[in-house]
Parts: C-alpha cells; structure tokens; sequence
C-alpha cells in the first residue's frame, strides 16, 4: 500500500467537506464525462465530498438510474487512471448519483428537481451549467420559478460567457436576476491550476521577486498557449468565436492580470479580484496604425501533425469554405500603468501548433554593464519560465561559469528548476477542475471571475475586433503543424526579441 492510499485510509470515511446537493445540467455531455465527474470522483476518493453529499445529473435525454450510473462509471474508467479507481470509492461515489430528464428550455421538467430537493435539509445546492451559454437564463429562471432555489443556492457557468459585451451583458444580466454576484461562480479552469497558484505564491510570498517585478528590472513578457488539435468537431461554435474570442477574451486576460496585477491587501476573493480588475482597465487599446504592425491573425492550412497530414480550416467537416475565422492571433500589447509602463507583453494561441503548450516567460532585463565575452552578451538576461501544461512546472533560468580548463570565463546558461511531478512525486497534482470545484462547495470565489472582469476583458477584445472589420483583412495562412504565421515571428523580431522555444 502506498504512503498516499496509506494517509487517504487514516482520514475517517467520513468526509471533511461541505454538504451540498450538486446538480449538473448537461449531464450526459463531454465536458461533464471528461472533466467533472472524475473531478468529483477524485474529490471523493481524497474524503472531500461530506458524507450526505448527493449528485444529481440532469438531461434532455430520457435515461433511467441504471443506465446514468452505468454511464458515468463508463467514463471514469476512460478518464481517470487505473491505479486510482477504487472499487470502494467508486462504489460510494456512483450511490451518491440520481438522474433526472429535463428539457432546459421548458419548465415542466424542473419540478422533478424540487421534488429531489424535499429532503434537502440544511444543504445548500450547487447548480453547474455545463450547457450553451444561451441556456443560462432559462435555466436559472425555470429553477426559481420551480421552486427549487433558496437563499444559499450557488450556480456554476463555464466561459466564454457571451459573443461581445452586449451579448455578455445581456447573459449576466439573466442569471442576475436569480441569483446575487456573491452567489455566481464564473469559471476558468486556468485559475485552478497548480501553476497558476503557485504564481500567485511566487510573486506575493518571495521577495526576492516581489521586489524585482516592475517596469525597471523586467524587459518583456511572452504568454503561448498552443493548441495541437484543430477543430475537433466544434466547428459551428468556433468559427462564430474565433481564437480571440475563444482563448484571448477569457483564459489568456487571465494570465495576464495574474502577472501584472498589484499585490492585493488580502487573499480574499473580491481583493484579488479588485486588482485584477484594474490591469484590465489599463490594458492600451489598439490604434489602427499599431494594428499592421503589432497583430497578426491566422488561419491554419493543410500539414503535417506528428508526421501524419491533416487538413486545412477550410478542409475540416461542415466547413464553410469562404471563412475568414482566425485561428491564431498573436499580438503585442501593454498594461498602461506604473508597474508596466513599457513593458510589452507578447501574446500568442494558436491550433493546430506541434506541441500542447502553455507557459508564461518572464525575461529579466540585463545587467547594466557587462564584463565578460561580448559574443555572449545576448544570453546575459534570466528568464522565469513558467509552464501550465503539459508538465507543470517552475523554471528560474541562471548564468553560471562554463566548467572546464580551457573555457575562462565562459558563460552557461542553466535551469533552478521545479518541476511539480518529480518535487511532489509522492503527491497527485489535482486537477483544475478538483481545485474550482472544491472551492465552490465550500463558498469561497477567490478562484473564479467577477462580471465586472468579465465585461472589461469583453470592451478591450471588442474593439480589436471592431477594428479588424474596418480594416477587411484575410487571416495569414500557415501550415498545420506549424508556431504559427511567418508575420508573428516577424512582430516580436521588429524589437530585437524572439518568441522563447526551449520546449
């Protein structure tokens, strides 16, 4: 038995947790079988579902216990690793689930779920929408008009929430009328990352970068996130998105208020959230000169992914051959304030890239004057790489003297390196998913996005939008399996730099 079943076993099987009744639209879907139920599995497997919580799947299609139980087993077995599905766990999570069949957009259905709640007790009831942004406000509506609500009921919403401001406005304003902002939990699976915590921790706990994290001691900031994949099916709801709506609007914004932000006067939700909220409110806006030279959009055309040829965007199933539809952006912006005055961040996603990648990098600018070999001038910067995925980890990129007799004074470069699976490999990294769900049973929203953040990160990414309508350029092509368009190496070459891949 290993030293973590060993501690899992010692805990009483009664669990630490919160009691809720968690109900879960869209219960039969992707998101719900690849993510949230093995989220939930795990949770209970570490004793952090209370022993009276209960799980309530919700769907259009007509399915009785069995066959729901059946399926969600079906889909922790994909999804989670042999080795931690225990038969006992398993046992108790799938006795923890009930089903019931409601049609979002019609109201009968949702009596069957104030009859579910009767014996609710004291427990609060999590709703998680994992369905259409378009739903959210039948949803929440038909729940309150069905009786199923009380004063500490919570709802769950999953982003992008919305097209553009007006149509997030007009979604937030519906599930605002149900339930209060203190009781909304917009979620970002970014923001439960290990990584992103730890960024957090490294910049607030650490002096040592505390005090260099400013405008005169970092030079730049480069943001990737490459996707591998195309469209994987999504095509309706992707070419009416785009990768800027897609990824730049929610989950890169994020990364870049977490960098940038201001230390806040506590580690409660609204005082991160505070700050956050003020580097969106400096991000510059684009002008119509800076667009042509510091945005580049893309659109992926036939290649090679892992030495087997995929098709173009415009190839893909159910495609419509004459979209313009972006599927890649990278571009140069700035946070307007005093801590960044002058610092452009570098940001870039893209699909169809050859490697899953997610990290931020941090270059450290260079010492102001430099003593040793002029040829090795351009390594003297350290770079803090910090990687999201696939292996999560921290990078502290040092100089230090090249061993050897005959090398003088040689400079090399070389990793202080954490890396969160060897540092920690007697401890399972959790998740996002575990991470944000964890938080919303037990209330706390520190983890989770502010509608006011919501609509800032929607103004700056509209009027880019706008702008590159005014202007009716095509998106540049480049080749699957590509980093992405000639022009975006060319955007960041214009200022002496170059995108860092050490992958």
């Amino acid at each position: 038995m290993s030293q973590d079943t060993r501690s899992r076993s010692a805990r009483s099987s009664d669990a630490v947790g919160t009691e809720v009744d968690f109900v879960l639209f869209g219960a039969l879907g992707d998101l719900s079988q690849r993510k949230l139920y093995p989220a939930l599995y795990q949770l209970d497997r570490e004793n952090l579902l209370a022993k009276g919580t209960r799980l309530l799947g919700a769907g259009r299609q007509e399915v009785d216990l069995e066959g729901f139980r059946s399926r969600v087993e079906a889909a922790l077995k994909e999804y989670v690793d042999a080795e931690e599905l225990d038969r006992s766990v398993l046992k108790r999570f799938l006795a923890r689930l009930d089903y019931r069949c409601v049609d979002a957009t019609q109201p009968e259905g949702y009596a069957g779920i104030r009859e579910w709640r009767q014996d609710a007790g004291e427990r609060p009831m999590v709703v998680y929408l994992a369905v259409g942004a378009s739903l959210y406000g039948d949803i929440c509506r038909y729940l309150q008009e069905s009786g199923s609500l009380d004063e500490h009921s919570r709802v769950v919403v999953e982003k992008p929430i919305g097209y553009d401001l007006e149509s997030s406005a007009e979604i937030n304003d519906a599930i605002g009328a149900v339930f209060p902002e203190s009781r909304i939990y917009r979620i970002d699976h970014y923001l439960g990352k290990e990584t992103v915590q730890n960024l957090i921790a490294l910049r607030f706990a650490n002096p040592l970068f505390g005090t260099q994290w400013n405008q005169n001691h970092i030079s730049h900031v480069e943001i990737t996130v490459a996707e591998k994949v195309g469209i994987e099916g999504r095509w309706g709801y992707f070419d009416q998105a785009g990768q800027l709506r897609d990824m730049v609007q929610n989950h890169l914004l994020q990364l870049v208020c977490l960098i940038a932000m201001d230390p806040p006067a506590n580690l409660d939700a609204d005082a991160i959230r505070d700050e956050k909220v003020k580097v969106l409110k400096a991000l510059k806006p684009f002008t119509d000169d800076m667009l042509g030279r510091d945005v580049v959009r893309g659109q992926y055309i036939a290649g090679t992914s892992d030495g087997v040829r995929v098709p173009g965007y415009l190839e893909e199933p159910d495609a419509n051959t004459e979209s313009h539809t972006e599927t890649f952006v990278a571009m140069k912006t700035e946070v307007a304030n005093w801590r960044w005055a002058g610092v452009p961040f570098y940001l870039r996603t893209g699909k169809r890239m050859p490697e899953k990648l997610s990290q931020i990098v941090i270059h450290f600018r260079q010492q102001p004057h430099y003593i040793f070999d002029p040829d090795q001038r351009a390594l003297a910067a350290n770079k803090l790489v910090i990687r999201l995925q696939p292996d999560e980890g921290i990078a502290l990129q040092v100089l230090t003297k090249d061993s050897g007799l005959d090398k003088g004074m040689r400079l090399r470069p070389g990793p202080l390196h954490l890396d969160f699976h060897s540092a920690f490999a007697k401890t399972r990294i959790p998740d996002a998913y575990e991470r944000l769900l964890l938080e919303v049973m037990k209330g706390q929203q520190y983890l989770f996005v502010r509608r006011d953040e919501v609509e800032h990160a929607w103004q700056w990414c509209d009027s880019l939008i706008n702008a590159w309508q005014s202007r009716e350029e095509l998106p540049r092509r480049y080749p699957a399996g590509s980093w992405g368009p000639v022009a975006s190496i060319a955007m960041i070459t214009q200022d002496g730099r170059s995108w860092y891949e050490d992958y």
